[in-house]
């Protein structure tokens, strides 16, 4: 009977010994709200989950947990009528907790249908405090949109920030004193290649990369083929490697439709385009538009393309690109904080217009700024993006220099990327 297996399912979690993990900088408040923790496939939504119930278990809460991953083959296949039985079975081993606040932690529950229908109940009628967690952004936020109103509370994580990176390495974060730096500069070359999942945190370069590449084969079978049961799987391979080798650059359809069609690929346009969209609903890619207040002008120019993580990248290259991991690495802590992100171009480009609570901020991101052209260009591009906008400060994004550029009334302030991560 599936409510027997789902009480064993239930009791075994409740013994279960967690595997230490260091706490995430995302910060849940205490508050009645389902909880929605979205993020791309091992980026650690469940070790956060497994941290949360860790909180509450040193409250001495431990039987008023319940906690169900709904990958386990176990409880396959579930069904929306068939969710009822999860409480079911849990006041049933614990009936005196109908009177007491439950927190209930549910594990890649977009896995079954109507899911969401199963949450507003259970919410709506009992003493529980929800936590859920899923890997798909357009079927968690459509679902909640739609039945949830009002009633959660979403939140994203991504791998390891660079800040996060260096705490799990045990690498204290200072500005100062040459050895310091030096560990931080070197650990911020390894987050480089590897990346910040936090399965890989102590992987070798060989060992990341295998392992990043299993992750974006079960981008491509779980997140995409499998979910959207798209049949043409050349294509979904094709596209999900190509944005992942050509990441922190403009991202042309009709480039890339022209160069399936010359390959003898029989495809639509706007399949591509809906299958971008699979792509960034999975959180393993981001897009950004060209800033402008033309919603016509944003749509007929190209959008920039960035992995959620530079390991997806490195993993599909034989050498690495400096200036894109870079810019890749910024954006992904830009994105960390919800603002909207664009770049800007007029004559000359900027690689990031940030959009926060309506203030501007221009970031153009080079890895080496030792050339005085190399220089030029970027500040140039800087200051007329500046006079278009009306705006008086901006930043580059580098390797090494630091310093501050004054022109007329005009404020370019150099900062070294290792520095602007952690400060």
């Amino acid at each position: 009977m599936k409510k027997d297996i789902i009480k064993n399912i239930l009791i075994e979690n409740q013994k279960m010994v967690f595997t230490s993990a260091l706490s995430r900088d995302l910060i849940i408040p205490e508050i009645k709200k389902v909880i929605t923790i979205v993020g791309t496939r091992r980026a650690g939504k469940t070790y956060f989950l497994f941290d949360l119930i860790g909180k509450y278990r040193e409250k001495g809460l431990t039987e008023h947990i319940l906690y169900l991953n709904f990958e386990d083959d176990r409880i396959f296949p579930m069904q929306i009528e068939d969710l009822g039985l999860i409480i079911e079975a849990y006041y049933e081993l614990y009936p005196e907790k109908k009177r007491e606040t439950v927190y209930a932690f549910f594990d890649e529950i977009q896995l079954v249908a109507n899911w969401e229908k199963f949450i507003r109940r259970i919410y709506d009628t009992e003493d529980i405090r929800i936590f859920i967690t899923g890997s798909s952004s357009r079927l968690l936020q459509t679902e909640i949109d739609s039945s949830l109103r009002g009633r959660t509370l979403s939140f994203e994580l991504f791998p390891l920030s660079f800040r996060e990176y260096l705490r799990f390495k045990n690498i204290p974060i200072e500005f100062y004193g040459s050895s310091a730096t030096s560990m931080i500069k070197n650990a911020l070359e390894r987050y480089f290649i590897n990346g910040g999942f936090p399965e890989l945190i102590n992987f070798s370069p060989e060992m990341a990369k295998s392992t990043l590449q299993n992750y974006i084969q079960m981008i491509i079978f779980k997140d995409m083929i499998d979910r959207y049961q798209i049949k043409n799987h050349f294509l979904i391979k094709y596209l999900v490697h190509y944005c992942f080798r050509n990441i922190s650059s403009l991202l042309s359809v009709n480039k890339l439709y022209n160069e399936l069609k010359s390959l003898g690929a029989a495809i639509a346009k706007n399949t591509l385009y809906q299958y971008l969209g699979y792509l960034e609903d999975s959180f393993a890619a981001f897009t950004t538009t060209i800033f402008t207040e033309s919603y016509r002008e944003q749509i007929r120019n190209p959008k920039k393309i960035f992995a959620v993580d530079t390991g997806l990248y490195t993993s599909q290259v034989i050498r690495a690109d400096r200036g894109r991991l870079f810019e890749n690495v910024v954006f992904t802590e830009l994105r960390r904080k919800n603002q909207e992100i664009f770049y800007f171009r007029k004559k000359q480009e900027v690689d990031f217009c940030v959009k926060n609570q309506e203030k501007l901020q221009l970031i153009n991101v080079c890895a080496d700024l030792e050339s005085p052209s190399t220089l030029k260009r970027e500040v140039d591009a800087l200051l007329e993006a500046m006079r278009f906008l009306h705006l008086s400060e901006s930043v580059i994004i580098n390797g090494d220099k630091e310093e501050i550029i004054q022109v007329d009334k005009l404020q370019i302030r150099v900062i070294p990327l290792w520095k602007w991560l952690i400060q």
